[in-house]
C-alpha cells in the first residue's frame, strides 16, 4: 500500500456525498436500448459507424469520411467557481471534457456549441465564462460558431441564491473512416502509456467538495503548503486538453491501438476498450498532493479514490511494445510526454488490476484484490 493512503476505514464515499452510481449502469442501459432503435431512422449519410457507448459517436458522411460527435458538461466543479467567484476557467473544462472524448475515436475536433443555463443573469459573469471558452477553443484549435443561454430560476440552483449556473457543450470532429478506433485490435502484451492530468479535472467534485469543505473544514481561500496555493485555486485548475498529443500521434502515423480519456471511474475507463483483454497497471505513478488531501480529509478508502478520480492520469494510449518509442517521439514533438504504466493481459478480461495498491476493479468499482 502506498504511504499516505488509507485502506478499509469506511470513510466518505461518492454515494454518501450524494452521487449514487449503484443503479447508473442499468438506467443508462435502459436509455441506450431505446435510443439505439433510432438508428433505423437514418441510413446512408449520417448512419452510425459503431454502436453507442464508447467515448464519442461516429457518423458516416462518405465512404472515406466520418463525423464524430459527443456532449458533456463541467458538473459540480461549477460550485467551486461560485464559491471562489471566478468563472474564467470553467469554459476550458467544458471544451476539454468534450474534445478529449472525441480524440479517443480518432477524430480531430473542429467545433463546439455551448449551452449555459443560469438561475439569474449576473453582471460580467457571462463574459468571464466566454473568456474560458475562448481559451479552451484556442488550445483545442476549434471554433465556437454558436450556443444557447437560458434563464431557469426554478430549475437551476447554486451555492448562493441567484448564482446557479450549468455549462454544457456538444463537440464535433472529423476523421477518416480508416482511423476510427474503438480499441478492438488491442491484444495481450500491448503497452499502456499515461499522459499526466493537470489536477482533479472535472470529475468527482461532489466527493471532493464534501471531503475538503465538509469533513476537512477547509474553505476555498485556505492556503495549503503541499499545494503551493489555495484549495480553491487548486480545484479550479483547468482540465488538460490533449488535442495536440492526439494530433501528433495521428500525423506521425504511429499505429495506436486505443486511446482512453481518464475521467469518472478513473483507470476503469480502460475497460471501455472493445477488446477481450484485462489490464495490469503495475507502475501506478504517485498521485498529486490534492488527491492525498481529499483522501485524508474525508478518510476516503483507497479503492474509492481510484474509482472516482483520475489520480493524476488524464489520458492513456495503448500501442504494441515495438511502437512505444514512436509514441514518445510524437509527444516530444509537441512538448509533451508519457510514461509506461502497464499492459493488456489475457487474464480476467474486463478488469483492471493495480497490484501496487492491492486493488482489482471491474465495472465501476475497485475492491481489494
Amino acid at each position: 500500500m502506498r504511504p499516505g493512503y488509507i485502506s478499509g476505514m469506511g470513510g466518505l464515499t461518492y454515494s454518501q456525498s450524494g452521487v449514487d452510481t449503484s443503479h447508473a449502469a442499468s438506467e443508462t442501459s435502459a436509455l441506450a436500448k431505446i435510443l439505439a432503435q433510432t438508428v433505423a431512422f437514418r441510413q446512408g449519410v449520417g448512419e452510425p459507424v459503431f454502436d453507442n457507448g464508447y467515448y464519442a459517436s461516429a457518423l458516416r458522411l462518405t465512404d472515406d469520411l466520418a463525423l464524430g460527435i459527443c456532449t458533456d458538461g463541467v458538473g459540480s466543479k461549477i460550485l467551486v467557481a461560485e464559491r471562489v467567484g471566478k468563472y474564467d476557467t470553467i469554459g476550458i473544462d467544458c471544451i476539454a471534457m468534450n474534445v478529449n472524448d472525441l480524440i479517443c475515436i480518432g477524430a480531430e475536433p473542429i467545433c463546439l456549441v455551448d449551452y449555459m443555463g443560469v438561475e439569474q443573469l449576473q453582471p460580467g459573469r457571462m463574459e468571464e465564462v466566454a473568456r474560458g471558452l475562448y481559451e479552451g477553443a484556442r488550445q483545442a484549435r476549434i471554433s465556437i460558431p454558436g450556443g444557447e443561454t437560458a434563464q431557469l430560476p426554478e430549475v437551476i440552483k447554486g451555492h448562493k441564491p441567484g448564482e446557479g449556473l450549468d455549462l454544457v457543450g456538444t463537440a464535433v470532429g472529423i476523421a477518416p473512416v480508416k482511423r476510427l478506433n474503438e480499441g478492438s485490435s488491442v491484444a495481450p502484451g500491448d503497452v499502456v502509456l499515461a499522459v499526466a492530468a493537470s489536477g482533479v479535472h472535472s470529475n468527482g467534485f461532489t466527493l471532493a467538495r464534501r471531503a475538503l469543505f465538509g469533513a476537512g473544514g477547509f474553505d476555498v481561500d485556505t492556503h495549503r503548503p503541499e499545494l503551493g496555493r489555495t484549495v480553491g485555486e487548486e480545484l479550479l485548475e483547468p482540465t488538460r486538453i490533449y488535442v495536440k498529443e492526439a494530433m501528433a500521434l495521428f500525423e506521425s502515423g504511429v499505429p495506436w491501438k486505443a486511446m482512453c480519456h481518464i475521467t469518472g471511474d478513473g483507470l476503469l475507463n480502460l475497460t471501455r476498450v472493445r477488446a477481450a483483454v484485462g489490464w495490469e497497471i503495475d507502475k501506478v505513478p504517485a498521485a498529486p498532493p490534492i488527491f492525498d488531501l481529499i483522501q485524508k480529509s474525508g478518510s476516503v478508502d483507497v479503492a474509492e479514490m481510484y474509482r472516482v478520480f483520475n489520480m493524476g492520469i488524464g489520458l492513456c494510449i495503448v500501442v504494441a511494445p515495438e511502437h512505444v518509442d514512436q509514441v514518445h517521439a510524437a509527444l516530444e514533438s509537441v512538448q509533451s510526454n508519457a510514461i509506461v504504466i502497464g499492459r493488456a493481459t489475457a487474464e480476467s478480461p474486463g478488469t483492471v488490476s493495480l497490484p501496487q495498491l492491492g486493488l482489482k476493479g471491474a465495472g465501476t468499482a475497485f475492491a481489494k484484490a
